[in-house]
């Protein structure tokens, strides 16, 4: 089909050099899957070569201590899929000997491998004739066969998969994948596409009917929740901190944070030093309290806006379990707090 064909040509000329272009191993394939999610190549490409340097092996990975592989995730987001990726290592290497399932169905079944990540393992590692869909397919094939379904409806999925499908040559689904993951990323993008030197804007009907900018149509708007998170930066008189790790579920599980006090909108400086001294005046001697940062830092999630806050809480004598900063360094936090001990903290 002249589509499909258009798509390659474009692709074989016109592709970035990535590492896990270049191999058919599904180990490196799975990593970088699963670090792309919602992650732009050029970010998550660092972290690629960072985890495949530290980890040659799914064995390595698997050996690996949890705040290991965190630490090394830092900065990337959705740490949900570390631990996934963790998890799953732990499978293959010690359940499976170290091999990938090599088919779609079965690849469905790990952890934090969905329909998309199975399809780019499944075609990239075995050659599977299984199309991949994510946001760029979406986004290319309701602009060039103008498609009007809503694509957050319950449909839309079986929908463009079934077309992708019809679409996939046989003999070489890998190729083809890979071309319209690449096209959707360079040259058919979500704002101000340049139709001009778009190869397929020949047969696109957005194009024809001037509907670019408003495709693919999505009717339905994430819901995003703010919290207010005041951080308590207890500081004795050896100039040691007190952290915490994150064991309940929800955002940044594992990861190590300050006390906090989260707060249900922002508040003044004297509400928040009530709050600190009813919570640990009987735990410490507080000397005195003074914001580290004057500007409240906003941190956007997926679903949740933070507004965050620093407060130093001096603290009379010596704190028992307190770090000192070059022990906190090591640990994971969330990049935004990591960003604060390593520029802000005095």
């Amino acid at each position: 089909m002249e589509f499909s064909n258009l798509l390659i040509q474009w692709y074989l000329q016109n592709k970035r050099d990535l590492p896990w272009r270049n191999t058919v191993n599904p180990y490196h394939i799975w990593l970088s899957e699963i670090m792309l999610q919602q992650t732009r190549v050029a970010q998550g490409l660092p972290y690629f070569l960072s985890f495949t340097s530290s980890f040659p092996t799914v064995f390595d990975l698997a050996n690996a201590d949890e705040e290991q592989v965190l630490k090394l995730w830092q900065g990337l987001g959705y740490y949900s899929r570390a631990r996934n990726l963790h998890n799953t290592a732990k499978l293959v290497a010690f359940e499976r000997g170290g091999i990938f399932p090599d088919n779609y169905k079965e690849l469905l079944q790990l952890k934090g491998v969905g329909e998309y990540t199975a399809a780019a393992i499944a075609s990239f590692s075995y050659n599977e004739v299984v199309p991949v869909v994510d946001g760029n397919v979406f986004r290319i094939l309701s602009r060039y066969f103008d498609i009007e379904t809503d694509i957050a409806s319950s449909g839309a999925k079986k929908e463009f998969t079934e077309l992708a499908s019809e679409l996939i040559p046989h003999d070489n689904p890998a190729l083809f994948n890979q071309a319209i993951m690449e096209f959707g990323a360079l040259q058919c993008v979500p704002k101000n596409p340049d139709c001009g030197t778009c190869v397929l804007n020949s047969g696109c009907l957005a194009l024809q009917k001037n509907k670019v900018n408003e495709l693919p149509v999505k009717l339905k708007k994430t819901k995003v929740r703010n919290r207010y998170f005041n951080y308590l930066v207890f500081s004795d008189d050896n100039q040691n901190h007190i952290v915490r790790k994150r064991t309940e579920k929800g955002i940044w599980h594992n990861l190590y944070e300050f006390p906090l006090i989260e707060t249900a909108a922002e508040v003044d400086f004297d509400t928040i030093s009530k709050l600190i001294f009813e919570e640990y005046g009987s735990k410490f001697e507080i000397f005195s309290i003074k914001p580290l940062k004057n500007d409240v830092i906003l941190h956007k999630l997926s679903h949740q806006h933070l507004h965050i806050r620093f407060f130093r809480v001096s603290v009379q004598g010596e704190m028992e379990n307190a770090m000192s900063y070059e022990s906190m360094i090591s640990l994971p936090f969330p990049i935004v707090i990591y960003n604060f001990i390593e520029k802000d903290l005095p």
